[in-house]
């Protein structure tokens, strides 16, 4: 395995420490594990997502917005998505609000993270309730049950790296 090999499996790695480490923490803040704040209407699968930007033309593809950790956005993100803060820290929350702040609130908006199994992630419950707290009223939650390597990139939708 070479250096940039290594490189990658170590941060990899260090960041999925840190997103159980963060998980454990709002876990224990919320109380219940079924306290889910979106309806199921409000919640799409992996495939229904990959169709619908598939077939977006023009203005009708929706606003993917990820809410995880840098490390793993730069590590590979959905085609076309934006990173604008951590939904789990009290920086990344305030960046996702003045980013959101200037859009339209019938904006599409379909957010992400898949850091770690989507029942314990730190960052997409914080990311809804900011967002919908805000009046989006077109805003979705991307299901990745177990992460985002097994439930979009291993099924060979498409991705990005880098920022």
């Amino acid at each position: 395995m070479n250096c940039q090999a290594q490189w990658r499996r170590s941060l990899f790695r260090t960041a999925i420490a840190i997103a159980a480490m963060a998980a454990l923490g709002f876990r224990s803040q919320l109380g219940r594990a079924d306290a889910d704040p979106w309806t199921a209407a409000d919640v799409i699968d992996p495939a229904q997502l990959a169709r619908e930007l598939a077939q977006a033309t023009g203005g009708a593809r929706p606003t993917i917005l990820y809410v995880g950790f840098r490390a793993l956005f730069k590590g590979g993100h959905i085609a076309g998505a934006l990173f604008h803060g951590t939904a789990s820290t009290a920086q990344g929350l305030a960046e996702l609000k003045t980013w959101a702040a200037a859009l339209p609130r019938n904006t599409q908006v379909v957010i992400y993270c898949g850091c770690c199994p989507f029942d314990r992630c730190p960052n997409i419950r914080p990311g809804f309730v900011a967002l919908h707290g805000m009046g989006f009223g077109h805003l979705r939650v991307l299901m990745l049950p177990k992460n985002f390597a097994a439930d979009w990139a291993d099924r060979g939708y498409p991705i990005e790296k880098g920022l």
